[in-house]
């Protein structure tokens, strides 16, 4: 075998083979797989391509292995699947493809070896390795695919202004495989990407954002957002992070790139989480900075709102990318409007009644709010880094104070609008609110402690001056 394989799955191997033989179909391991397990990077899915029935070589697979796995199969696309302990096996058989140009959908028919190789989308992916008895684990490299490993670039089977008009998704991929690998996209791939921008219109925004999350969740997403912008894609896909893009210069006073400080906080941020969506509040903590810039006469550029604006983009934005409108996205909102909180209790006499409102808000989310503020830090001055750090090391040692104390995080007021509107027999209305926002900022505030008797007491002294004396006993 060409590639290290565990003893597993060589006997997994070893079993394919054999059925293939039963069937008299030539079969071969091909693309992720062998490219990872020659970078040396982990996978868990295998790719089988035979000349012949791809289903019927999954049922007979299956039925070597005791208990026989189950196996899911999809006729009109002529693949199968089965899985064996914590591997995902998928079979297909070999296929010719064509394209119309107004679609991504290929018409397919059955084909060679070299056939399915030819339709792979990268070099590094048309590897394959026979399964058959005569050539067992002899490699198939048509393209210099091991030579692209090599050289860490990545480049196109065939002329790839067609591979990436037929298929204008292989675009991202590109790009995601740049940044997930750390390679380079050859010169001539890069430029016929770039070309061929405009044609990502025929793709869906679900399959879009599939390859924006993988490259967001990379060790560098810089890499690959660099890349969608440079080439013109990011433009199509994503124009308000293109609108971050730029400086602007009045009286010889310029304010920073904010595209490129974005990236810098996107980076920071993946060295210290996986969380796809805190990895989201970076990209789009300073969304509305284009919408909020603005030029002071003897002060500079200010973004004066930017916090709150770009709050109310995050769920427009989500719309349209195809992303999630659930908890996912508030919680990405929530960051964004909050990212600039922190900053403001840095400061000197900063009131108990600050780091409490502050907790409330931030709720089960504090933790993560205060890694994007950590990450907000791009200075290059290494002393200012370092002040900016100790500051927020100082909120964190303060808030932790205030919240032994006062018990903030996740907390309900005392007194809920049901329990007012019992005590004195009202319908919920405005009264009612007024009332419970008035007990809730009391008890932020100090005024008041944070326990029932004390806020009842409070709720009764608020409704008689509102002229609300009838308590029910």
């Amino acid at each position: 075998m060409y590639i290290n394989c565990t003893n597993n799955e060589l006997l997994i191997f070893d079993k394919i083979a054999k059925a293939a033989k039963e069937l008299n179909v030539p079969c071969y391991l091909i693309g992720g797989f062998v490219r990872d397990k020659i970078i040396g990077r982990e996978t868990k899915d295998i790719d089988i391509v035979c000349v012949g029935d791809g289903i019927d070589l999954a049922h007979k697979v299956a039925e070597l292995f005791n208990p026989i796995p189950e196996v899911h199969f999809f006729k009109n696309f002529g693949t199968a699947q089965i899985k064996i302990d914590d591997l995902e096996i998928e079979f297909v058989g070999a296929r010719k493809e064509s394209y119309d140009f107004n679609s991504r959908k290929p018409a397919v028919e059955n084909g060679t070896l070299e056939d399915d190789q030819n339709r792979r989308d990268f070099t590094i992916n048309a590897l394959a390795i026979s399964l058959n008895e005569d050539s067992y684990g002899n490699l198939i490299d048509p393209f210099g695919g091991i030579a692209a490993i090599d050289a860490k670039v990545l480049k196109t089977p065939l002329e790839p202004g067609i591979t990436f008009s037929d298929d204008p998704l292989r675009m991202m991929r590109a790009i995601r495989f740049a940044t997930q690998l750390n390679f380079t996209i050859d010169e001539s791939t890069l430029a016929a990407l770039a070309n061929n921008a405009h044609r990502i219109k025929i793709i869906s925004k679900e399959r879009i954002a599939d390859e924006l999350n993988k490259i967001l969740l990379s060790s560098k997403p810089s890499v690959g957002f660099e890349l969608l912008y440079k080439t013109g894609l990011l433009q199509l896909i994503f124009p308000e992070m293109v609108a971050l893009a730029g400086a602007e210069y009045i009286d010889g006073k310029g304010h920073k790139d904010n595209f490129y400080h974005t990236l810098q906080v996107v980076d920071n941020i993946a060295q210290h989480t996986n969380d796809l969506w805190l990895r989201w509040a970076a990209v789009l903590h300073d969304i509305a900075k284009p919408a909020t810039k603005k030029f002071e006469e003897g002060h500079g550029w200010t973004f004066h709102g930017h916090e709150a604006a770009g709050g109310r983009m995050v769920p427009k934005i989500f719309t349209k990318l195809k992303l999630p409108q659930n908890e996912k996205m508030r919680f990405v909102r929530k960051l964004v409007e909050l990212h600039l909180r922190p900053i403001s209790v840095t400061k000197e006499n900063i009131t108990d009644s600050a780091i409490r409102r502050l907790l409330f808000d931030a709720g089960e989310d504090f933790d993560a709010l205060m890694t994007l503020c950590k990450a907000d830090i791009t200075s290059k001055n290494p002393y200012k880094v370092k002040k900016f750090l100790s500051n927020f090391e100082l909120v964190q040692q303060r808030c932790a104070k205030v919240e032994a104390k006062d018990h903030l995080r996740n907390w309900q007021p005392p007194i809920t609008g049901e329990i007012i509107m019992q005590t004195f027999n009202l319908t919920p209305s405005k009264q009612v609110g007024i009332i419970k926002d008035a007990i809730r900022n009391a008890i932020l505030d100090g005024v008041i402690e944070n326990k029932y008797d004390v806020a009842f007491a409070y709720m009764v002294t608020l409704a008689k001056e509102q002229g609300i004396n009838t308590v029910n006993s």
